[in-house]
């Protein structure tokens, strides 16, 4: 296989026409980039909210967290 030599502008325009082809005929892959990042921030905020100062030990966490499950079956 032979060497290819490529100007850094030819490069770029490369890079730009594949990613802009990737990104109109792959719809999905920004579908689900923006949907896992909505999901992130998501899941920030509810830590944050929750976050009381107040702690309990382990055993206290696991029965409580039975008894909630108990309640919705």
């Amino acid at each position: 296989m032979g060497t290819i030599t490529i100007s850094t502008d030819e490069l770029k325009d490369l890079l730009k026409e594949t990613f802009i082809d990737i990104l109109t005929t792959r719809k999905d892959l920004i579908e689900d980039a923006v949907l896992e990042a909505i999901e992130d921030i998501g899941l920030g905020r509810a830590i944050e909210e929750g976050r009381t100062g107040k702690y309990i030990d382990n055993k206290e966490f696991i029965e409580k967290l039975n008894k909630k499950i108990k309640t919705l079956k």
